[in-house]
């Protein structure tokens, strides 16, 4: 079920729409010097709900925008595009979190769900923050490895957006930024990764032990770095080895 803050980002992006949407109508209509009897009687809607929709206040549908644009003579875009990766997570997620925290040394400051908005905007999984050493490490968790380019290019971007986290600022020193992922191995995701393994290593150069040793214990961390976890019952680990 979705949460509140889905919901609210939801109502909020759907008014942000249509507000461009009732814009560039208006604009349009104007432009073309045509009123808003003649524009509703071409698309074929009343007079009073093309009142409704320049005011802010009617919520039309895409049918009803597409008249209004082809009576308009004007074109009318809707996409669906990727950003910076769904906002959905699976139990499995939930769990390699869960471990992570655990395992993890207790130099490394956690934050969990950052939410970054420049850049690009979005949400990262886990922000580990060494404030000794001066780094923080962005955190991709995957149970799954599906469209592995766009998997790395929003890691990358997101990890670049961390300036704009609200807890940027609360940070001494400004950090240099790194990245990690973290992925179930099933044979699923290892047949991914070799068929793939030029790309990962040239996203994620570090060698996972070396990442595993500054994760649990007191090494410096060697750079982005992908770890792979295994889930075998109570003994569900991080594992070493690429």
């Amino acid at each position: 079920m979705p949460t509140r803050a889905f919901e609210a980002a939801i109502a909020r992006s759907t008014m942000r729409r249509h507000q461009v949407l009732v814009e560039d109508l208006v604009r349009a209509r104007e432009d073309a010097g045509v009123s808003r009897t003649r524009l509703a009687a071409e698309a074929g809607i009343a007079r009073r709900y093309l009142d409704a929709i320049e005011s802010g206040v009617g919520r039309p549908s895409i049918e009803v925008y597409q008249r209004l644009a082809s009576a308009l003579g004007a074109d009318l875009s809707a996409r669906i595009y990727p950003n910076t990766g769904p906002a959905i997570r699976d139990r499995h997620q939930a769990r390699i979190a869960e471990l992570t925290l655990a395992a993890t040394h207790r130099r490394w400051v956690r934050f969990g769900e950052v939410k970054v908005v420049r850049p690009s905007r979005g949400w990262i999984d886990l922000v580990l923050h060494e404030p000794v050493e001066r780094v923080i490490v962005a955190t991709e968790i995957q149970s799954e490895l599906r469209r592995l380019e766009q998997l790395v290019r929003w890691s990358a971007e997101k990890a670049a957006a961390l300036p704009s986290w609200d807890g940027w600022p609360q940070l001494r020193d400004e950090p240099s930024i790194s990245t990690l992922l973290l992925v179930r191995r099933t044979r699923g995701t290892l047949a991914v990764a070799r068929e793939f393994e030029r790309q990962l290593r040239l996203a994620y150069p570090a060698h996972p032990d070396d990442a595993l040793r500054s994760l649990t214990g007191t090494s410096p961390w060697p750079g982005a770095a992908m770890v792979w976890v295994v889930f075998d019952g109570a003994r569900s680990r991080l594992v070493s080895g690429r």
